[in-house]
This record gives structure tokens, C-alpha cells and sequence, in this order.
């Protein structure tokens, strides 16, 4: 059952760049375990085909997944599933999202399932404070889904050389859902990814993106880092892999600032 006049519930951020390779997944899964960690309820919504969140998190049941949600309007209590981190739920997802575009097409509320689905008045039952939804890296329907349903976006940057052109069709697209379909979307912020202090090109794309786009970006940087590569492989986010590890005390801090962002939703 929907209710779509409710107030309250979760703060819901897409996680979005159409560039692959940037850290959109990994900065899904990180934030959300440290936002968990910080002491929300943080539900994972796993939009992307190839699954990755969903593997990151240590999922092995695939039997009920986001497209059951979006397509099969499964109800939330049969997709949401625990996850071995306190306070941290996932929708996993398997690679039949991969036709989701095509089935989407005829369904004349195509842009809005992922909306209604995350507002079903069931939703209360989990106590969420966050939803982050892991989008593919593409500007298809799941990404406009994605974005209809949130209350803004956060996108991953990757510290390299074009990072920021790539960045206008993105914005395009955010542009787009404001004037047809969510005028209330924002952009939650713009978190550097990969970064190397120690490389002039990541320093440059640093200031190129403060001076284009101001306060919009974190001030945390996320570093490359050895361990939060290492992390999905033991299918744990990097704050449980190595908590000790660089890459785990920037996701820390990323939490803290965007806590501190909508700090009426949480503490």
C-alpha cells in the first residue's frame, strides 16, 4: 500500500555518475556501514544489473531483488534483507535488471515505480533514517527512477583528468527530473574519489571542482587506498575489512557530513 501525502520517513540519496570506474558503488556501501556505524538505520537499494553493492555487502540470497520490487511490485518485507552490519539492510540485485529498461518502456508510470515502491507505508516497520540507492553507470530509466524517488544526489568524482566535463550530462539529467518529475531533488554533493595528494592532477581536479562548484563539494576526499580496493573481495565494506585504514576513516567522515546535512533526520 502506498501513501504518497506521508511526511515523514527516510532521507533517500541516489548515489549517481553515468562514468564507470569512479567509485559509485564503493562509496554506496562504505557510506552506508558508516553511516550505520554513526548509529543510523541505512537501507541499500542495489539498482545496478551487475550487483556489485549486493556482493560488497555479502549477499548470497538473490531470490527476491529490486527488479521483483520495481517490476513484480513485490512488497519491501519479501526484497529487504539484513546484512552481517548492525543497522545496515540491502535490496540486492542480479543481472535481470538488465532488461529492465526494455520492460519499463510500456509501463506508462515507468519513471515513478521505484518512488511508490519505496513508500509504501511498510517502510515504517524498518526504522530507516537513510536510503542509498547504488544507480548503473548509465543515465537509463533505473537511474531516473533512482532519482524521482530521492530526495537528492550524491555523486562520486574520480580525481582524474576530464572528471569534471563529465559531469554536465549528469547534471543535465538532475535538471530534467526537477522540471518534470521531482522538483524538489537536489544535489546532496560532490565526494572526490581516488584521490592521491600526492599527484598534481588529483590536486588540480580538487580546485577545478571547488572553484566550478563551490560548497557542493564534500570536504572530505576519499584516497586511493589499497584496502578499500581489497575490501569487496571479503565481501565486507572497508570499516569492517580494515577499520584502521585510511580509506575507512575518510568514509567516516564522509558520514558525519552528510549526517551533518540533513541532521533533522538523524543524530
Amino acid at each position: 500500500m502506498v501513501d504518497l501525502s506521508r511526511p515523514t520517513g527516510p532521507r533517500i540519496i541516489a548515489v549517481a555518475n553515468q562514468k564507470g570506474g569512479v567509485g559509485k558503488t564503493t562509496t554506496a556501501i562504505n557510506l552506508a556501514a558508516g553511516l550505520a556505524e554513526a548509529g543510523s538505520r541505512v537501507l541499500v537499494v542495489d539498482l545496478d544489473p551487475q550487483g556489485n553493492a549486493s556482493t560488497g555487502l555479502g549477499v548470497e540470497d538473490r531470490d527476491w531483488t529490486t527488479y521483483d520490487l520495481i517490476l513484480d511490485d513485490a512488497p519491501l518485507e519479501a526484497v529487504v534483507q539484513e546484512t552481517e552490519i548492525d543497522g545496515l539492510l540491502v535490496i540486492p540485485a542480479t543481472v535481470d535488471l538488465s532488461s529492465a529498461d526494455i520492460e519499463l518502456i510500456s509501463n506508462e508510470k515507468r519513471s515513478y515505480l521505484l518512488h511508490d515502491a519505496l513508500r509504501q507505508t511498510s517502510i515504517d516497520r524498518f526504522e530507516l533514517d537513510f536510503v542509498l540507492i547504488d544507480c548503473p553507470p548509465s543515465l537509463n530509466l533505473l537511474t531516473v527512477n533512482a532519482m524521482v524517488a530521492s530526495h537528492s544526489v550524491l555523486v562520486p568524482l574520480q580525481s582524474e583528468f576530464f572528471a569534471l566535463e563529465g559531469l554536465s550530462q549528469l547534471m543535465l539529467t538532475i535538471r530534467e527530473v526537477r522540471q518534470t518529475a521531482n522538483p524538489d531533488l537536489r544535489i546532496e554533493g560532490v565526494v572526490l574519489t581516488m584521490y592521491d595528494n600526492r599527484n598534481n592532477l588529483s590536486r588540480q581536479v580538487e580546485k577545478d571542482a571547488r572553484d566550478n562548484l563551490g560548497e557542493m563539494v564534500f570536504k572530505t576526499k576519499i584516497p586511493r587506498n589499497v584496502r578499500v580496493s581489497e575490501a569487496p573481495s571479503y565481501a565486507l565494506p572497508v570499516l569492517q575489512y580494515d577499520s584502521g585504514s585510511l580509506g575507512a576513516m575518510a568514509y567516516r567522515h564522509l558520514a558525519r557530513e552528510v549526517i551533518h546535512k540533513n541532521k533533522n533526520v538523524a543524530a
